[in-house]
């Protein structure tokens, strides 16, 4: 996966290099929005997290018949079942790892804006020194430079969703890397900046899952 996209960034250098193209490849840290994957058994860490919490939060206020519309399902037992296999409890939400791994986080309508953004005032020929050697590190990363631990991210969903139970860590599952950070000078440089916060933009991604 990793050297199938820095193949694919090598390819169009080269494109552009032997026959004149003008493309650019944009890296985008990890992003969350509307019409995010919201599947517990496949989505990334964000759009999990709020799930789980607002479904924990439902749990603990005994809303059976949102759970099931939510879960798509007709039976609460069958769903009690589902929600304590991805450790949802009415009082407690359980998360893999330590919850320490820092993680970036960048809203898609920001991400949407900088490729706009890009190509509207840059061409691959400003991303390289023309008396250079070597043609590398042409590829632009759009971020915000900023990351939250696993924890924060945790609370601060939890406080946003108004869960009133606890936050558990299960420290004897992996945590995976423990920071994976972008380097955005190159585009803070051009005058382009994320201007979505991460708190407001949960919230709201929070309200439209409530009403989708």
């Amino acid at each position: 996966y990793a050297i199938a996209k820095i193949a694919g960034l090598k390819m169009c250098e080269s494109y552009n290099l032997q026959y004149g193209t003008n493309f650019i490849c944009a890296m985008p840290t990890n992003l969350y929005g509307i019409n995010d994957n919201f599947d517990l058994e496949n989505s990334h860490v964000l759009p999990a997290l709020l799930r789980k919490i607002h479904l924990a939060k439902l749990y603990h206020q005994n809303k059976q018949d949102e759970i099931l519309r939510d879960l798509k399902m007709r039976n609460f037992e069958e769903a009690k079942n589902y929600l304590h296999h991805f450790g949802i409890q009415p009082n407690s939400v359980e998360i893999w790892g330590s919850g320490n791994p820092r993680r970036e986080f960048l809203y898609a309508d920001d991400m949407a804006n900088a490729c706009v953004f890009i190509m509207q005032n840059l061409n691959f020929k400003d991303l390289y020194a023309k008396d250079s050697t070597q043609i590398r590190n042409t590829q632009i990363n759009i971020g915000t430079g900023k990351d939250i631990s696993i924890k924060d991210l945790a609370y601060l969903i939890k406080e946003i969703v108004g869960f009133k139970g606890e936050i558990c860590f299960d420290t004897s599952k992996p945590d995976g890397t423990m920071r994976k950070l972008s380097d955005v000078s190159k585009i803070h440089s051009l005058g382009w900046r994320d201007s979505i916060g991460l708190e407001q933009g949960i919230k709201e991604v929070y309200e439209w899952y409530q009403r989708k």
